[in-house]
């Protein structure tokens, strides 16, 4: 199992989420608001005022899914929610030991 986190334009959130529909074997996602900002060498504010407010509207994905659906889902995401300019977003992938998705432990139970 792989965790893949994305940090992308709000923009380009409903076109990456159909891009994932179309994918076999995607797990579903978790999307949360987020703010940052670039890196200094990347971006240098010209006055006071940017400095204290470059902060840009971002959201965060999450995945987990099987190994042999992440590098599709990575694909996704990099073909999809780039612009090709700074502050386009980050893309990391990081091995998870164990993940149990609960629907898969109550599926047939009814609860009594």
């Amino acid at each position: 199992m792989k965790e893949i986190k994305a940090i992308i334009r709000p923009a380009k959130l409903p076109l990456l989420r159909e891009k994932f529909r179309t994918l076999v074997g995607f797990p579903g996602m978790t999307v949360s608001k987020a703010e940052g900002c670039s890196a200094p060498s990347l971006h240098s504010p010209s006055n006071l005022k940017e400095e204290l407010t470059d902060y840009t509207h971002k959201f965060r994905i999450e995945i987990v899914a099987p190994d042999d659906v992440c590098d599709s889902i990575v694909d996704a995401i990099v073909q999809n929610a780039q612009i090709g300019q700074i502050g386009d977003g980050l893309v990391w992938v990081t091995d998870i030991e164990r993940a149990v998705f609960l629907y898969k432990t109550v599926q047939g139970d009814t609860g009594r």
